[in-house]
């Protein structure tokens, strides 16, 4: 064992402990959801997100790595399909040469990249899509959209020679945005839930079952942003991830005093919900120049996110029914959070030759890395938005996107998965357990 061989144990080890923090993301994800559903459809959550991450899994295996990070060609990578130790991957990737067990690390902390960004199409769809579109849309989404998008900025594609590159530490477009943009189509072509809007077209609530189970979420989500920014240094060493936990940290804070402030002057109430997306809008948004910036602009970024998605969710809701807010603190704030990079992004920490991108504004007075950022942003949202457009179109005119109107009206707990998510939803009658379902009962013999 020599210093160099010990330094890249220690990298792996350090991306393994983050990948698996950002893995953890999924169990947030399904808190934050069940805690906006109705209670009888608090159950699908939990399949369609184990399901959904089994299908990032194997597709990101199969092609997805190969795509993103298979080598440095401008569109997409070559190498690496059905990825296996020793397989050679090309010139140009994070990881060329001979697959170790290193590059095994990386494949794994990249994957569960792919599956939270899979995992926010979904909050848009919460309560009326049917299960078969999750694996049909996940395919495709794991296997060509999301990899293009990381291949072009995290795998030295098409943005990263914009300009002095596209800078997106750790995905507030690649992850978020991308995820957000797939969630609009999918919810365009989907529509709302029965009741959100009366005959006068205004928006009524829908409140979720349990905003305890949403706040348990948010902090879980919290704590896994603590693998998802600091992780993408992809390294231990001279403790430079140690740097952007704080960043991520100060932001997130800024996040939830300034939705507190904006919904306090917007709907006179501190709303729970609005409190917890301020969180999350501003850890997504302080993803991208998390590696970037220093201190002091962090609780800006965050503040901003925070007041922003309030804004965001208020106006979206009028005319779009997103039942998490997944549009705004995923979409919007991605986007602020791109953009952020082109005004903060400090002279100390980019311009070396293993960093893209130009410092920001605030620096250098120039808006050229603030034009490479917005170009990236809208790249990245059309070709998203299109081809996920083009996959629901094709799933609803096909074999349907939407369950029955009778069927949305039992849940799809019972619907789609023959059971009730909590069991105080049973009826007791003797030893018969009844389901009430549109035109009858479904009754279950307790003792069979």
């Amino acid at each position: 064992m020599n210093v160099a061989n010990v330094a890249k144990d220690l990298d792996t080890t350090w991306v393994i402990i983050t990948g698996v923090l950002v893995m953890f993301m999924q169990a947030g994800f399904a808190c934050v959801e069940i805690g906006f559903s109705r209670g009888k459809n608090a159950g699908s959550v939990v399949a369609k997100i184990l399901t959904n991450f089994s299908v990032a899994t194997l597709v990101w295996w199969v092609c997805g790595f190969a795509l993103a990070f298979g080598g440095g060609a401008r569109l997409a990578g070559d190498s690496g399909f059905l990825l296996s130790i020793g397989h050679h991957i090309s010139s140009g990737s994070p990881v060329a040469g001979p697959l170790d067990a290193h590059g095994a690390g990386f494949a794994f902390f990249q994957l569960v990249f792919c599956a939270v960004s899979l995992a926010i199409v979904w909050g848009t769809t919460l309560e009326r899509i049917r299960f078969v579109a999750y694996p049909i849309y996940g395919v495709v989404f794991a296997g060509l959209i999301y990899p293009l998008v990381a291949h072009w900025i995290f795998g030295g594609g098409l943005l990263g020679h914009v300009g002095a590159g596209m800078q997106d530490f750790a995905g507030s477009t690649v992850v978020h945005l991308t995820g957000a943009t797939g969630g609009l189509a999918a919810l365009l072509l989907l529509g709302p839930r029965r009741g959100k809007y009366g005959p006068d077209g205004r928006p009524r609530a829908i409140p979720g079952h349990s905003m305890p189970m949403f706040g348990l979420g948010v902090l879980i989500l919290w704590l896994g942003w603590f693998g998802f920014n600091p992780g993408s240094t992809l390294s231990a060493a001279n403790g430079r991830f140690a740097e952007v936990v704080f960043v991520t940290n100060l932001a997130a804070a800024g996040g939830v005093l300034g939705a507190a402030v904006v919904a306090r002057l917007t709907t006179r109430s501190l709303d729970v919900g609005m409190i917890g997306n301020g969180a999350i809008a501003a850890l997504v948004a302080i993803t991208a120049p998390s590696g970037y910036i220093e201190f002091w602009a962090a609780p800006i970024i965050g503040v901003i996110a925070g007041g922003l998605v309030v804004v965001s969710v208020l106006a979206v809701d009028r005319v779009l029914d997103d039942p998490v807010g997944a549009l705004s603190a995923h979409g919007v704030a991605g986007i602020w959070g791109t953009l952020s990079c082109g005004l903060f992004a400090s002279p100390r920490l980019v311009g070396g030759p293993d960093v893209v991108g130009d410092p920001g504004l605030v620096y250098t007075g120039s808006f050229a890395q603030l034009g490479v950022q917005a170009l990236g942003v809208t790249v990245a949202f059309v070709v998203v938005f299109l081809s996920s457009y083009v996959i629901f179109a094709l799933i609803k005119a096909t074999i349907g996107l939407r369950v029955t109107e009778e069927e949305e009206r039992e849940g799809l707990d019972i619907v789609e998965h023959g059971m009730y998510g909590y069991p105080e939803q049973y009826v007791d009658a003797g030893d018969i357990a009844t389901f009430p379902l549109a035109g009858g009962l479904l009754a279950v013999d307790e003792a069979a």
